[in-house]
């Protein structure tokens, strides 16, 4: 139960008392390398930090937001307020396009599709102010996947005596909707998407599609088994228009919690074991799986997690980009 009292009445002004502040500050034309600190604003003298709204433009579906907010309360040499990326400060996380409104937090526009266009998110700090004597910066990195151009404007919320800030006034250039180039998702051409194969059956853990425009994944996307260990299987359905007999070419995604599988295509195995582990996250060109007879209609992929590289992190997840066929004669 919460409960509270609250009054109305004449205020008198005396010297606890402080200013609304409300400013806005734009920048075009960002580039996202090398990576930098992008500041919010400066603000002088005593006061209290309560929000702000950040409106992003940009030309890709790829995540603009792992940047980590770094807030310096009265001259300090490293900031007291270190956030874990964008998304985390406003209230959400892995790249979500999906509007969402809230007391404290929201993001009340993204174009799409996924991380591609306008967006806009803002955060009130209510309860959780950020009280300064003597000054405050606020600085939030720019760290995006891909190495773009970007335009963002911030809107700051604060209480404070006086107006000493570093916002410059505000000029006609910023009265502008920037455009934003349009962008096609490419496809590699014939493939069988991961992400649109039917789950068939899985013994363990989860199966779902994950978008991600950092790994040149055909389409932004594969098919994502994680939270399973040794001997779980996992059967995929994918659809072949006419029966015969196919050479399948696999791509798949390889890192460093990734396992070793085997595979099987309607029950007959492939030859050898694939160890999709990796220093860094990478689709690399694989050998044929093998000659198979597919039939008209869905047909089955299996596969079951053997273990795990020696230098891998144990995790045995699996990601399936796509497979292509190629008619043997």
């Amino acid at each position: 139960t919460l409960r509270g009292q609250w009054t109305a009445g004449p205020w008198n002004w005396d010297d606890n008392s402080l200013y609304f502040h409300a400013k806005w500050r734009y920048e075009w034309q960002i580039d996202t390398r090398p990576r930098q600190d992008w500041n919010y604003g400066t603000f002088e003298g005593q006061g209290r930090y309560v929000g702000n709204m950040l409106a992003i433009a940009n030309p890709t579906p790829a995540w603009w937001g792992e940047g980590d907010e770094k807030i310096y309360i009265d001259g300090e040499d490293f900031p007291s307020h270190f956030g874990t990326g964008t998304e985390d400060y406003y209230g959400y996380a892995w790249c979500s396009p999906e509007l969402f409104t809230h007391a404290y937090h929201n993001q009340s526009r993204c174009d799409g599709p996924h991380n591609y266009g306008h967006t806009s998110v803002n955060r009130f700090h209510i309860m959780d102010d950020i009280p300064y004597n003597e000054s405050l910066r606020f600085d939030m990195e720019v760290w995006h996947w891909e190495e773009v151009i970007i335009d963002q404007a911030v809107i700051n919320y604060w209480y404070a005596r006086n107006n000493d800030d570093n916002f410059a006034p505000i000029d006609a250039d910023g009265f502008i909707v920037p455009e934003i180039p349009e962008h096609s998702i490419a496809r590699v051409e014939g493939a069988l998407e991961g992400e649109d194969m039917r789950v068939i059956a899985i013994s363990d853990g989860n199966a779902r599609t994950q978008t991600s425009f950092a790994w040149e994944w055909s389409g932004g996307e594969q098919v994502w088994w994680t939270e399973a260990g040794v001997g779980d299987q996992l059967e995929l359905g994918f659809e072949v228009e006419e029966a015969g007999r196919y050479r399948i070419l696999p791509s798949f995604t390889h890192a460093v919690d990734y396992g070793i599988v085997s595979l099987e295509i309607n029950g007959q195995p492939v030859a050898e074991t694939i160890d999709l582990y990796a220093e860094h996250v990478t689709n690399p060109e694989m050998e044929p799986l093998g000659i198979f007879d597919l039939e008209a209609g869905e047909n089955i992929l299996k596969v079951t997690i053997e273990g795990h590289n020696p230098e891998a992190v144990p995790g045995y997840m699996f990601g399936l980009d796509y497979l292509l066929l190629e008619e043997v004669e």
